[in-house]
């Protein structure tokens, strides 16, 4: 066709959309509903991504370098930002140390960099975050304090002031937003911190971390907090650290790279804003090139991400073809006649195809336009809100010109490619049928739904098992994914005309305006296809989002550990002899505020040739058996594995996830109690387990441990050297089986040890929190001490977050250092990219499936006007109508389940599958969420149903009727 002919065949196009103007806006929203959801999508990536000097800003404020000390005689290699990767090591043995690592070793810390860097540089100390306590309007918070000088400009940019002004008294600090919100204060209000009970602090300003808005924190002057003794913590119990600074260069100076690299020598790490702003060639990082050689991880891509966006966007477009299908059907059956003149009049095949592609392009240009004007506002508008739920503000508002023309540009082609099948259908029309008004009922092709069962056999097949082929995941996996879910899709749809007529034979049980509408859907398949095609394409990708989310939600709850039950109060005793002095009155404190907590379990801890909690003295080992032993550490060596070893038993099960593993809240493998304490802590209640501690004997929780009715404990003897202040291991970590780890906490030389078994028996725990249990007599007959731990109550009701603040409150008036708990369980941690997917998803199911019932409603006023004609009741028709809607939501939304679950369980297998060599695969964690499946099929047809009965006119419109 000439040019000028397409010029003809959009203007007829525009006039036409012009003169349907509902059609035409049902077109246009089809177009732009995903469009929208595209660009948004683009708009919140571009403003959240942080250019170099913005994300500089949020690690050094307004600094030039930050310098973090690894330690004396220490060589570092590191990437030019550190924080993707570096490296310390000392020097190698049998080699001698390094000029620089020499110095090192000779110079502290902060007079050796003062020494290294340039004339007239300042250094701003970038302490630690301590642990620490406020008082709050309900009573005390653990919150997390950092002392800095917010009056200092080079602090700007890591932490901001959203209100207020900056502390420059003592007695001043300024809080995070979150804080302010979790305590009930405000600016202007007083809170107290543990161990400055006496010097209350004023609140002076709101401030945050723009990288972590939801980070509870407070912020003091530079020694304002007190040493950790003051507070009544053991020395060095807040969080562990190098020593780090932020660096202010003088005028002219700069630290570029080789600088860099002068300070690795001496043992520091340093992330430099010249270097980032201005990298390096890899060829010159020693890092990078250590990695290479050592065939380093860090350079492998991120395959499971790609495959992912892949999906994600391949899907998406597919939507998008398909959401705009049936519009353009109903546009060329609408505009029959109109075509058929043209046809009549001399007009070609090729000129009625253009009249319809015409109108795609004009359509689908206005619906990719106002998706992209409406996608910029909505972001523009909720941003605030997307910020908070996201936790870190966005770099600025940026929007990319050429992604949003590019998202507009594959709307306008996908409208396009929208229109081609119903411009093929209407160049083939008969002239006489389309002129009458009369249309021809057609079987549906069988061929076409034998080749589609074959797509989606096929297609479904390369999705799941493609990523398994050949072991390691690879971008081929990623294509697998992707091709195979767009594949199975376009075989559902290929048997959507079949399927409709299967649909229609379960009308004969149905009554009468069901009935219609189900019969009225299959003679009008050429109507009727289309909308199911689109509705299905868009509960499809809602419920692959579901489908995916809850998997992922499955597994890390799988992978959660908690120390406690869920709902569990734990108050342990402390450690040391005023902390047990002050127990029973704290445990009367927390009783007092908490009433509700029921029985009482109090927790006891065995140990071995010592009677306290703050002695290391023997250590109680409980035994796997040898066969079930991680090879690595197994036997007598005192020395650790090699390296060759490591390789070799790298996935080995025994090594991997070591049989035995537990999650505990106290010290040591043994724990004493009553029936009481065991059922708190672990949920067992049994009668049986109350008999078998009174009986003597030992309740374990894992079969690994148990062999001929026996569980055996070793005892270790205590070491040589003087026992050193603190529990044998840290309370609430994770504790292992005895796989000869032991030997690594001890001397080379190994202590003494003996072996004592006693009869056990097995019980299932509600949370694996412990090795062992038994009543305190079995534990004094073995020849151990009972140590009073801490005790623990499971109430019928969580408590609150206000009651928690009044314990604590108590608590820190009496003094002591045991810790109080509240278990919560596991929480959802749905970042926003999946929730806003799924309530994307979920938008445009529920839109589709409106914009496509309207169509084909608009389509069938012929149907309603010959019903009016024959003496139907304004009901009667209101009710066909919306059934013949919610026939065409009802089967888009089980066909769109169906097709779903390919691309969801697709890529919950390659997110399993290994992603570097000599790994091995895990199982694929699936979880089919169905509440949110059954509120899909049965809340889409009933709005489509109840939308289609009430925008049905009572009264007819006139329509032409068939010569």
């Amino acid at each position: 066709m000439r040019l000028s002919a397409w010029r003809v065949a959009l203007r007829i196009a525009r006039r036409d959309a012009l003169r349907a103007k509902g059609r035409s806006a049902l077109v246009i929203a089809m177009i732009a509903l995903p469009v929208l959801g595209v660009a948004g999508v683009d708009v919140i990536f571009r403003s959240a991504q942080l250019e170099p000097a913005q994300r500089i800003a949020r690690t050094m404020g307004e600094a030039d370098a930050t310098v973090s000390g690894q330690g004396p005689g220490l060589n570092v290699s590191q990437a030019p930002d550190p924080d993707q990767g570096s490296t310390s090591s000392p020097a190698k043995k049998g080699s001698r140390p390094t000029p620089e690592q020499i110095r090192s070793q000779a110079t502290p810390q902060d007079e050796l960099i003062t020494q290294l860097l340039p004339a007239g540089a300042s250094l701003v100390r970038l302490g630690s975050v301590e642990g620490t306590a406020a008082t709050t309007a309900s009573g005390l918070l653990k919150v997390g304090a950092l002392e800095a000088d917010l009056t200092d400009p080079v602090w700007r940019g890591r932490i901001n002031l959203t209100g207020g002004r900056a502390p420059a008294a003592p007695q001043e600090l300024a809080a995070t937003d979150a804080f302010l919100r979790t305590a009930g204060l405000r600016i202007g209000d007083t809170t107290t911190l543990r161990g400055l009970e006496g010097k209350p602090f004023t609140i002076t300003a709101s401030v945050e971390y723009p990288e972590q808005l939801k980070e509870s924190q407070l912020v003091v002057r530079p020694g304002a907090l007190p040493a950790p003794a003051e507070q009544g913590r053991p020395l060095g119990s807040g969080r562990l650290g190098n020593a780090n600074w932020l660096v202010k260069l003088p005028a002219g100076a700069v630290l570029d790279w080789p600088k860099v690299l002068e300070l690795n020598k001496y043992g520091f790490t340093v992330a430099s804003r010249a270097v980032l702003l201005d990298p390096p060639p890899r060829s010159e990082v020693p890092y990078y090139r250590d990695q290479e050689r050592s065939g380093g991880r860090g350079l492998t891509p991120d395959v499971t991400a790609l495959a992912v966006v892949a999906t994600v966007a391949g899907m998406a477009l597919l939507e998008i073809v398909l959401l705009a299908g049936p519009a353009f059907a109903v546009g060329a059956r609408r505009s029959r006649r109109q075509l058929g003149l043209l046809a009549a009049g001399g007009g070609d095949r090729s000129h009625v195809r253009s009249v319809v592609l015409g109108g795609g392009v004009v359509l689908g240009l206005a619906g990719a336009v106002t998706g992209v004007v409406l996608a910029v506002l909505a972001v523009a508008v909720a941003r605030p809100w997307l910020e908070e739920l996201a936790g870190s503000r966005f770099g600025s508002f940026d929007l990319a010109p050429l992604d949003l023309a590019g998202v507009a540009a594959i709307g306008l082609v996908t409208g396009l490619l929208a229109a081609v099948v119903p411009a093929f259908q209407a160049s083939r029309q008969d002239v006489v049928s389309a002129l009458t008004g009369r249309g021809s009922v057609k079987p549906p092709s069988r061929k076409l739904a034998l080749v589609g069962l074959l797509m989606l056999g096929g297609g479904a097949a390369v999705a799941l098992l493609g990523p398994t082929v050949g072991g390691q995941l690879g971008r081929r996996g990623a294509l697998a994914v992707l091709g195979g879910s767009v594949i199975a899709e376009l075989g559902m749809v290929a048997c959507t005309p079949m399927l409709v007529g299967l649909f229609g034979r379960i009308g004969r049980w149905l009554p009468l305006s069901p009935r219609l509408a189900l019969r009225d859907s299959i003679r009008h398949r050429g109507r009727t296809a289309p909308a199911v095609a689109a509705v299905m394409a868009a509960v499809a990708g809602s419920v692959a989002v579901g489908i995916y989310s809850a998997s992922a939600n499955l597994e890390h709850r799988q992978n959660y550990q908690a120390s406690l039950r869920s709902g569990t109060v734990l108050l342990d005793r402390g450690h040391d002899e005023g902390d047990a002095a002050q127990f029973p009155a704290r445990r009367d404190a927390l009783e007092r505020i908490m009433p509700n907590l029921g029985p009482r379990g109090d927790v006891s801890e065995a140990r071995y040739a010592t009677s306290e909690r703050n002695v290391r003295g023997g250590y109680v080992d409980l035994q796997l058996p040898m066969d079930l032993r991680c090879p690595l550490y197994a036997g007598e060596r005192s020395d650790g594995p090699t390296e060759a070893e490591r390789e070799r038993y790298r996935n080995d099960p025994r090594c991997l996830r070591p049989a035995g593993s537990y999650q505990s809240a106290f010290s040591g493998p043994l724990l004493a109690g009553d029936p009481t304490a065991l059922g708190n802590l672990t949920g067992v209640r049994d009668p049986a387990a109350a008999a078998a501690l009174a009986q003597g004997k030992v309740i374990v929780f894992d079969p690994a441990y148990l062999r001929n009715g026996k569980v055996t404990f070793t005892l270790v003897e205590p070491m040589s050297e003087e026992p050193s202040a603190g529990p044998p291991e840290p309370a609430g970590g994770m504790s292992e089986p005895s796989s000869g780890m032991s030997e690594t906490r001890a001397a080379p030389a190994r202590p003494a040890h003996h072996d004592i078994s006693v009869e056990a028996v097995l019980f299932e725990p509600e949370v694996r929190n412990a090795g062992a249990f038994a009543a305190p007599e079995t534990v004094k007959r073995l020849g151990l001490t009972v140590v009073e731990a801490g005790t623990v109550w499971t109430p019928a009701a969580v408590p609150g977050s206000g009651d928690e603040q009044k314990v604590e409150a108590a608590l820190a008036k009496l003094g002591g250092d045991g810790r109080f708990t509240v278990e919560r369980g596991y929480r959802d941690e749905s970042s926003l990219v999946t929730l806003g997917l799924a309530a994307f998803a979920a938008i445009v199911a529920l839109g589709a499936a409106g914009i496509a019932t309207g169509l084909a409603a608009a389509d069938s006023q012929q149907d309603l006007g010959t019903l009016a004609a024959v003496g139907a009741t304004p009901g009667i028709r209101r009710r066909l109508s919306g059934f013949q809607c919610g026939v065409i939501a009802a089967m888009g939304a089980v066909l769109g389940t169906i097709s779903g679950v390919v691309p969801s369980v697709a890529l919950r297998i390659i997110e399993s599958m290994p992603q570097y060599p000599g790994d091995v695969a895990k199982d694929a964690v699936i979880a089919v969420p169905w509440p949110t499946l059954a509120l899909t099929l049965l809340v889409l047809p009933t709005v489509a149903v109840l939308l289609a009965m009430l925008f049905t006119r009572s009264r007819p419109g006139l329509v032409r009727r068939s010569a």
